[in-house]
């Protein structure tokens, strides 16, 4: 009897002592929503690569809409080249399943596939007093005639607790490691408020950016956008509506920072 009682004891303790530990895992940080490190440039989207345009430009019909296009496509051209591993293997964390490493510290383990090659993704996420603190490793294999690379942190950040906000700072590549983009981000119920680039790689474009926000008002997107524009820095403010299509554009460098207008055919109109 009494060796009876001493393995059920010996089994409840054992129990408790695991369902202590299981408790103390608590759960795996929110991960920021994947919008956090893209700008919608999906109204904007054109075949034109100068920025010669000039807003109101007679001969053109589109001008204004073509102007305003073509200077944000600029930084979308950015994310889809230099940034486009790192942002491809974030978008995919969501669907993983994370590991427990130690307290309130977990990790996303994954293989990403870009334009034919595939990446190892090491996403780690740990909660600290007020934020939680993540790192993006991504380990390439060696391929001939291309070197490979092993746990290279392409992008680090941070976010609050209950997701409505955080920042991200992206590197260039494993051969070239400097910090190239920081991305300011906030998010208002279901959908992101407010995203912005800032350029912070140490060359002509520093400082260089570009935000991007939803609002209530009839034209209820906007970009203010901070770029070079070959001899000096220029600022551009785009207001548009993102059913409609219609919106308006107008930049410090022309005609004292008056508004531009095209309709929802995106040709110029009289701004009302």
């Amino acid at each position: 009897m009494k060796k009876l009682i001493s393995i059920s004891l010996v089994f409840i303790l054992v129990s408790l002592f695991f369902a202590g530990c299981k408790k103390d895992k608590g759960n795996p940080p929110a991960l920021p929503p994947a919008e956090s490190m893209t700008i919608d440039f999906s109204n904007f989207d054109t075949q034109k690569k100068s920025i010669e345009l000039i807003p109101g430009q007679k001969g053109t019909e589109n001008s204004n809409f073509q102007f305003a296009a073509t200077v944000a496509v600029i930084w979308k051209l950015i994310i889809n080249t230099t940034l486009v591993i790192p942002v491809a293997s974030f978008k995919l964390a969501i669907d993983q399943t994370p590991v427990y490493l130690s307290k309130n510290y977990w990790q996303w383990s994954y293989n990403v596939t870009v334009a034919g090659s595939t990446y190892k993704a090491r996403l780690t996420g740990q909660a600290v007093a007020s934020d939680v603190i993540w790192k993006m490793y991504i380990t390439k294999d060696e391929t001939p005639g291309f070197p490979g690379f092993t746990d290279f942190l392409w992008f680090e950040g941070t976010s609050k607790p209950d997701g409505t906000s955080g920042q991200w700072t992206l590197y260039e590549s494993s051969a070239s490691p400097n910090a190239i983009l920081k991305i300011d981000w906030t998010k208002t119920g279901a959908s992101i408020g407010k995203i912005k680039y800032t350029y912070v790689k140490s060359n002509t474009f520093n400082t260089s950016a570009i935000e991007y926000g939803l609002t209530t008002a009839t034209l209820n997107a906007y970009y203010t956008i901070h770029y070079f524009n070959g001899v000096k820095f220029s600022d551009l403010n785009v207001e548009w509506n993102t059913k409609t299509n219609n919106g308006r554009v107008k930049s410090s460098d022309y005609l004292d920072g008056t508004w531009f207008c095209w309709d929802l055919n995106r040709i110029n109109t009289i701004c009302q």
